[in-house]
């Protein structure tokens, strides 16, 4: 069964990028209008689909478009169904860690590596969360990209990029885990790039994928070192070593320092880039140059997640670095008031969507770091489900504004796409943690834990968190309000073609809906609940000093409602500033102009390492071409000494004539000289 969830996504995208590749196609047909005679630009949403000016396609569809969206939306709903069967046997058994060996990987020296599969409660957790989101996302594609001429390459694509994840969260050892780690990477690369004629979306795709190398390199050195110290990547030993470790020190680079804590930093440093963590971070809006499917599947139920699940599964590391955990705190917390910040200026739909995951990363890595593992795990799982549910919604937006994402440009689409509505609606109300929402059971949690917290940054990150919960509120209503409420601010054409989403995309959000909805009520008993060390099972490890479980249960009253007051002033501002009396936000950044710039261009972080990284790449490169390869190399070699010889070889090979008489002159004269000298020298 296990094999089947893992390697059937993969089957999935064999055979749709065989379809992609070499498959008939169809003849170039006219782009494919909505029903009101107005054409659709790029798909169902946003991005390239090869439709020129007169309305036609660039190139035409491959036969069997249809065939590889059914096979591999069918995949994995069959992974999915699965998943939630071991979630329910494996959680609610009494079997413990389970590894089913495929094959040996292969073996260098003392390193022996494998490929199996570790099933434990932290891994189904994260099959039910990958396969259940990438297989919604896979059948709202269906409709979303159906007048898209490469869908079998997309659909290869969003395959391999669940493949990729599943074989990640999978993982018995560190190398597995790494292969995984790197597959997302490049799935990710190819999907935000998937409309490759546009050159916005080409940047996107570089710039993750560069940005995410530095978090790699940190964390492909923290791998080496767990070999170093403990001779081994396989999970189990290096858990079983991890306490006689602890205490002992190494010597990294000219420093000796202490042994686990460098280790977590140098993984947590992968983790950073992964997830999309401060300082690592501007790799995240940009990727929206990518469908929004892509988007939904990026920020929901891979990539981004993974950063969060590494720490859990190497929690027995973790536990024994102290300093490590508190930065991670500290990194988390940051992340999350500061994303907040710039998600509340945004006009963007997407980017609004897309830095409110950066936040909600930011409290997953808060509860990390201050040992509630399953907590942070908790928000992954319900964080899953309300942000596939509002990127999907966006994209229905996006679908019904003829492929518009400026939220200036929407208004008064509530009684045009009513049941996108209530679903985005669904989606904010559990974002901004809505008693009885998921959102408002993992949020709510990781705002308690932070505070019963121990560690240095522990009180840092229950400010941070408590603040950005407001902020959250203010920024998706602010979304909710500019997109359906109030008047049209579209043109009157955009307006009239606007429409709901066909059936195949609805159904998605209904999903998830229920989801965003009851998945914290249903599931809070099995992650923070009565009786939760039996549903985990040692899955994720719990130090005797970590007692934040147990304290988060007499916390003051004042804490508990902390949040819920901050998610009702950020909802009642937000109602005064885009519902009452819309022109108090244009008077607030007129009179703080300096800081609505600040925030509107991302606290300047992009212009900042242009700046530091970018320009002063460029400038060594260009040093090294004109003074090194063009004046050194080039000046004493072709055109230095080579360039002399050249000439000098040139003039002699004039003197070769080619004529008897001349040589026999030249040998008289030689002669002459000859005789001379020796005349003379005698």
């Amino acid at each position: 069964m296990y094999s089947a969830i893992v390697f059937l996504p993969l089957l999935g995208a064999i055979i749709a990028g065989a379809i992609s590749i070499f498959g008939a196609h169809e003849r170039t047909r006219p782009a494919v209008t909505n029903g009101h005679g107005h054409r659709r630009g790029r798909g169902h949403g946003e991005g390239e689909n090869g439709a020129d000016e007169h309305g036609h396609d660039h190139e035409p569809a491959a036969v069997g478009s249809r065939q590889a969206e059914y096979i591999t939306s069918g995949f994995l709903i069959i992974s999915a169904v699965l998943s939630w069967i071991a979630f329910f046997t494996v959680g609610l058994g009494d079997e413990p860690t389970q590894r089913y060996q495929v094959f040996n990987w292969f073996s260098s020296g003392t390193l022996s590596v494998d490929w199996a599969l570790r099933i434990d409660t932290l891994t189904v957790v994260m099959l039910v969360v990958v396969n259940t989101v990438s297989s919604v996302v896979h059948v709202y594609s269906i409709g979303y990209m159906s007048h898209d001429p490469n869908r079998p390459r997309f659909f290869a694509y969003l395959s391999l990029f669940t493949f990729a994840m599943l074989s990640l969260v999978t993982a018995d050892n560190l190398v597995q885990l790494f292969f995984g780690w790197e597959g997302v990477g490049l799935a990710s690369y190819l999907l935000i790039g998937f409309w490759y004629q546009r050159p916005a979306a080409n940047a996107a795709a570089i710039k993750a994928f560069v940005v995410n190398r530095v978090g790699d390199f940190g964390f492909a050195l923290g791998i080496f070192a767990v070999f170093v110290v403990f001779n081994s990547v396989e999970f189990e030993t290096i858990f079983a070593n991890a306490p006689t470790i602890a205490g002992t020190r190494m010597q990294f680079l000219s420093w000796n320092v202490d042994t686990m804590t460098v280790i977590c930093l140098l993984l947590f440093l992968g983790a950073m880039g992964k997830s999309a963590q401060f300082l690592l971070h501007t790799w995240l809006p940009d990727a929206m140059e990518g469908p929004t499917p892509v988007s939904a599947l990026i920020h929901a139920a891979t990539m981004v997640t993974a950063g969060v699940f590494m720490v859990a599964r190497l929690s027995p590391l973790f536990e024994q670095a102290p300093t490590a955990l508190a930065f991670v705190t500290l990194i988390g917390g940051t992340t999350a008031f500061f994303a907040a910040t710039i998600g509340l200026v945004q006009n963007d739909i997407k980017r609004v969507i897309a830095y409110s995951t950066c936040s909600q990363l930011g409290y997953m890595f808060v509860a990390m770091g201050v040992g509630a593992y399953s907590i942070g795990m908790f928000h992954l799982f319900t964080h899953a489900f309300f942000k596939a549910l509002l990127f999907l919604g966006a994209g229905s937006v996006i679908h019904a504004m003829s492929d518009e994402q400026d939220m200036r440009k929407m208004g008064g689409l509530r009684k045009v796409i009513p049941k996108t509505y209530w679903m985005m609606v669904i989606g904010s109300l559990a974002l901004t943690g809505f008693p009885l929402t998921a959102g408002y059971y993992s949020k709510d949690a990781i705002i308690e834990a932070s505070f019963v917290g121990t560690n240095t940054f522990a009180g840092y990150a229950f400010v941070m968190s408590t603040a950005a919960a407001m902020l959250t509120a203010f920024y998706s209503w602010r979304l909710i309000f500019m997109t359906f409420h109030g008047k049209p601010r579209a043109s009157a054409e955009v307006m009239n073609h606007a429409h709901e989403s066909p059936l195949v995309m609805l159904v998605p959000l209904y999903v998830l809906g229920l989801g965003a909805l009851f998945g914290g009520m249903v599931f809070y008993n099995f992650f923070i609940g009565t009786g939760f060390e039996d549903f985990w099972k040692g899955a994720v490890f719990f130090s005797e000093e970590n007692h934040t479980l147990e304290e988060m249960h007499h916390i003051p009253f004042w804490v508990v409602w902390a949040p819920t007051t901050m998610m009702v002033i950020g909802t009642a501002i937000a109602y005064w500033f885009y519902m009452v009396n819309t022109d108090v936000p244009k008077q607030l950044a007129a009179r703080n102009d300096w800081l609505y710039r600040f925030l509107l261009n991302k606290w300047y972080f992009d212009e900042l390492y242009d700046f530091l990284f970018v320009r002063s790449l460029k400038w060594l490169g260009r040093f090294l071409w004109k003074r090194g390869d063009g004046w050194l190399i080039d000046g004493f070699g072709p055109d230095g000494v080579s360039a002399r010889v050249m000439d000098t070889t040139a003039r002699i090979v004039k003197l070769q004539s080619g004529y008897l008489y001349h040589y026999a002159f030249a040998m008289l004269i030689g002669v002459a000289f000859l005789v001379t000298y020796l005349m003379f020298a005698a």
